[in-house]
């Protein structure tokens, strides 16, 4: 429990660390930097479903028990996506620009944390040593370009760096309580283990391949953001063995 507490409030923190970056970096970064943050971040992300949680779901469980947890992590995102605007960068060399209003894209940031803060969770909420750790550490980084993305977006707005700091922290603070109702939910009813890992697996699944590739192809850095890409697997791989 106690671990859970500190792996979730870490992982929904990390969303302030990349937001402190502002305080160093100018109003704008470039989109290759940006690429790259997202296509390291998919790496990880990938590494973490595939050989951590989707193992683990079929280790508690079995092959209907994972079908039916992705395909459910994939539906939740889809209606998420349906009924959140997505908040698309704008394609432009020279730096991040945004066409929403600061608040349209403050909520639905801090609504799409509410899937990764289940994954959390549920990931504590399995027998196996280290896999939660994993998994925050794997959310947690992915939190951290975002974080910084929205703060850079709030500067730009004219909005002070220290208060553009605190919304985008605020932005992943839904985190720990969605990851406490993770966690409560598959250790008071254990068969919902396997269903819950298997579906923070679909949810990160739909995030990679729905937002995170895309995004990092669409500025002429498709090369480079593929061998981040490959780093960031590899990078969760070594993460996974060591633990």
């Amino acid at each position: 429990m106690i671990e859970a507490l500190i792996g979730s409030t870490l992982a929904a923190l990390s969303t302030g660390l990349g937001a402190l970056l502002i305080l160093l970096l100018p109003k704008s970064i470039s989109h290759r930097s940006r690429d790259m943050m997202l296509a390291f971040t998919a790496g990880i992300m990938m590494a973490a479903a595939m050989m951590s949680l989707i193992p683990e779901a079929l280790q508690y469980g079995g092959i209907v028990q994972v079908i039916v947890g992705v395909l459910l992590g994939v539906y939740v995102l889809n209606l998420l996506e349906k009924f959140i605007p997505h908040i698309d960068l704008e394609h432009n060399k020279s730096g991040i620009k945004f066409d929403q209003k600061a608040m349209l894209i403050i909520a639905a940031i801090t609504l799409h944390n509410i899937p990764e803060g289940l994954s959390v969770g549920v990931s504590y909420a399995s027998d196996s040593e280290g896999t939660g750790n994993l998994i925050a550490l794997a959310i947690g980084l992915q939190n951290a370009p975002e974080g910084l993305l929205v703060a850079l977006f709030l500067i730009q707005q004219r909005i002070q760096r220290w208060k553009a700091l605190v919304v985008a922290t605020l932005t992943g603070a839904v985190e720990i309580p969605m990851a406490f109702l993770g966690f409560y939910l598959t250790t008071s009813v254990s068969w919902l283990v396997p269903y819950g890992l298997a579906f923070a697996a679909g949810a990160m699944l739909f995030i990679i391949y729905k937002e995170l590739i895309p995004e990092s192809h669409g500025d002429g850095n498709e090369r480079l953001s593929t061998y981040t890409f490959i780093i960031g697997v590899l990078f969760m791989i070594f993460l996974i063995q060591i633990f």
